[in-house]
């Protein structure tokens, strides 16, 4: 019989943000898979989960290490993935591994938890009726086309930023989004967290006079996106329920 994969999310700073399915989860299976052995050591440390075996699972690696975990998947053994912070395959590894589980027929369980991604909309002020989650862009070749394709889109647009490349990026916003207003998690659910809102000029006065620290989250809306600035109830009244004739 074979084995199951567990896709399971993990703290994205304060370590109480686990749920107790993903820490049973942590302590019922046969193998862990994580990004970083270090980092998912002293998780497992904290909540008293010892004696496991890890195996390194990171996007250097991806397709040697994913061949070992469906080898053992394949033998019957349970199998769970870990990122450094969040669910994985969102922005980080896991994609690969999961496509391959599917394609051999194997179970693949999701154990839910935090992501910066949720977090940071759900105290977000601005419109996320509708968004586009873009996650890094690239680094260099084709950032620039990226950005002004999504500048065009009619949606609220989030993105995930470094330390060393969130003044470039809010540069750019200015230089693609019209008229854009920007908010800005910085090290959430962390001791230092702070959540900013502004235009990118503003944000980018503030962060230039000081050191950058942190992981970011940017959410932009611009006003290509102004018209679907709408709750769901002034939704239902601009498009009333279909009637439906008695058969």
């Amino acid at each position: 019989m074979s084995g199951t994969l567990y896709i399971v999310a993990t703290p994205i700073g304060n370590l109480e943000d686990i749920t107790l399915r993903a820490l049973n989860t942590l302590k019922a299976v046969d193998l862990i898979a994580c990004e970083d052995t270090r980092h998912t050591l002293k998780l497992l440390g904290h909540y008293g989960i010892s004696d496991k075996p890890l195996l390194a699972y990171h996007n250097f690696n991806e397709r040697t290490a994913t061949e070992r975990i469906i080898a053992e998947l394949l033998q019957g053994k349970s199998v769970a993935l870990v990122s450094d912070a969040g669910t994985p395959s969102i922005s980080d590894p896991g994609f690969f591994l999961v496509r391959a589980a599917h394609a051999h027929r194997l179970r693949v369980v999701p154990i839910p938890g935090i992501s910066a991604l949720t977090a940071a909309v759900s105290v977000s002020p601005i419109p996320i009726r509708y968004f586009h989650f873009e996650g890094f862009l690239p680094p260099k070749k084709g950032r620039q086309a990226r950005l002004k394709h999504l500048a065009s889109l009619c949606s609220t647009i989030i993105f995930y930023e470094s330390p060393h490349r969130l003044l470039k990026l809010l540069s750019e916003i200015e230089l693609h989004f019209a008229n854009p207003t920007v908010m800005i998690a910085r090290e959430l659910t962390k001791l230092h967290e702070e959540i900013l809102l502004g235009s990118p000029t503003e944000l980018k006065a503030k962060f230039e006079s000081q050191k950058i620290l942190g992981e970011f989250v940017v959410i932009v809306h611009c006003d290509t996106a102004s018209h679907y600035e709408q709750t769901s109830e002034n939704f239902s009244e601009h498009h009333p329920p279909e009637s439906h004739a008695d058969l």
